[in-house]
């Protein structure tokens, strides 16, 4: 808990530095390099097939970061940034340019609405914006906002309306330590403290999230 705390505080002190970055991604220019990527995100980045994610109106940053770092993945043999075996091989033909301009387009798009469950309103309602002291584990909205929009600054995701399925696979891959590329480790230190029916939960409450 100590250091999800100070990984937040030193995250504050560095965007109270600075108000905001440019970004210089071009969206047509990122409409057209998008051709490819429709296969799995679908042509208006709402992927049609749920354990791929929605890309459609999530942050350029978060965008921009991923794919650098999918790209890392596979040239460091997975030692560094993210290694996935679909994405980090998609990511390694492109050069800073073609990263900056898929975000730009992406992130001009709209995220298609999800549903949430009535089953779990109650309880993902409960773990999102309140976290479970006992056991540790802090708020999601903390760091993602009531909403679920995330953070474009600090490079949180938007998490409201992504499949579920997606998140389920990338909070079972933080708990595992597949998945690393989260800054100081918070997200491997909060997931670890889930259980299987927690990250149920909390996949199918973000869903509908709004």
């Amino acid at each position: 808990m100590k250091k999800i705390a100070l990984s937040l505080t030193i995250l504050l002190g560095a965007l109270s530095a600075s108000n905001a970055t440019a970004f210089d991604g071009d969206v047509n220019a990122g409409k057209e390099k998008s051709a490819t990527c429709a296969a799995c995100h679908g042509p208006d980045g709402n992927a049609p097939v749920n354990i791929y994610p929605k890309l459609a109106g999530q942050h350029a940053d978060y965008i921009y970061k991923q794919l650098t770092e999918l790209k890392s993945g596979m040239t460091s043999g997975g030692k560094e940034g993210r290694m996935d075996p679909v994405m980090s091989a998609m990511a390694m033909p492109l050069n800073d340019q073609d990263m900056k301009d898929l975000a730009a387009y992406f992130s001009s798009l709209n995220m298609s609405e999800g549903a949430t469950p009535k089953d779990v309103v109650d309880v993902g309602a409960m773990l999102y914006k309140a976290g479970d002291a006992e056991r540790g584990i802090p708020a999601c909205a903390a760091c993602h906002g009531p909403r679920g929009n995330g953070s474009s600054l600090a490079k949180f995701p938007k998490i409201s309306f992504q499949h579920p399925e997606y998140i389920k696979s990338q909070l079972e891959k933080f708990r595992d330590g597949t998945r690393h590329n989260d800054l100081n480790g918070m997200m491997h230190d909060i997931a670890i403290k889930l259980t299987d029916k927690d990250i149920e939960v909390l996949s199918k409450y973000l869903g509908g999230l709004h």
